[in-house]
């Protein structure tokens, strides 16, 4: 396997990330109007502008996580700012309301994700395979796989991504208020969990202990689920080769 960053890869998981994040972030405005509850289309959330959607913080996890050498797999994972939607506005009722605004974004994500692998299946075999047809069925698998990984990322209940939101919902009243204490610990924890462990244990040499490559295992479930949809990667298309080793 070859160290190194694979800047050209990078770029791809950001741009894809930029996009998969706005449109993640609109599915919650619009399932929350869908609802009956108009709150994020009066703050500019009903919108696919990044400037609307975009989370420094989760901005920066995401560039991070791009720019990793090839040895440690570079992902796209971040997260975009949280739709605020106001329960009692939605005819679903409040926990009911929350709950299905809340899982509308990893289940965008999702679909969106298998729609373009389902386009790379069948646009491959219509490909010349030059160099600017490989990039291009590369890049729609970057694509693709970002916007698996960034639903399967959201659904660990830490906020600020939706896992939390949505195991609010489902929590008794008394337990609920308890699980919302841990809010203001999520961001850093994440932080923890996906950045600053796993660099502290590359460097003393424990990096393959599973908690470690949280990141990996998000990215392997993502290209797994791909496959199932395209079926075997043509060569030029395998993951060493979109991944560089």
């Amino acid at each position: 396997m070859r160290d190194g960053i694979n800047v050209l890869l990078a770029l791809m998981i950001i741009g894809s990330f930029l996009l998969a994040v706005a449109l993640h972030e609109f599915g919650h405005a619009i399932m929350a109007r869908w609802l009956g509850d108009r709150t994020p289309q009066a703050e500019g959330r009903q919108s696919l502008s990044l400037r609307s959607h975009i989370d420094p913080v989760g901005l920066l996890i995401c560039v991070i996580l791009a720019f990793q050498p090839i040895s440690a797999f570079p992902v796209g994972l971040g997260w975009g700012k949280p739709v605020k939607a106001d329960p009692w506005k939605m005819r679903a009722g409040a926990n009911l309301g929350l709950f299905t605004v809340a899982i509308a974004g990893p289940l965008f994500s999702l679909i969106l994700g298998l729609l373009v692998a389902t386009i790379v299946r069948f646009t491959d075999i219509y490909l010349q395979h030059d160099l600017y047809s490989i990039r291009l069925l590369q890049l729609l698998i970057v694509f693709a796989s970002v916007n698996i990984c960034l639903a399967l990322f959201n659904l660990i209940p830490l906020y600020p991504l939706d896992g939390y939101q949505i195991v609010y919902t489902l929590l008794p009243s008394k337990q609920a208020v308890q699980f919302a204490k841990s809010a203001q610990y999520g961001p850093f924890i994440i932080l923890v969990l996906f950045f600053f462990l796993p660099f502290l244990a590359r460097l003393s040499g424990v990096g393959a202990f599973p908690l470690f490559q949280l990141a990996y295992y998000i990215l392997l479930g993502s290209l797994n689920i791909i496959s199932l949809v395209v079926g075997n990667f043509p060569a030029s298309l395998s993951i060493p080769f979109i991944y560089g080793f």
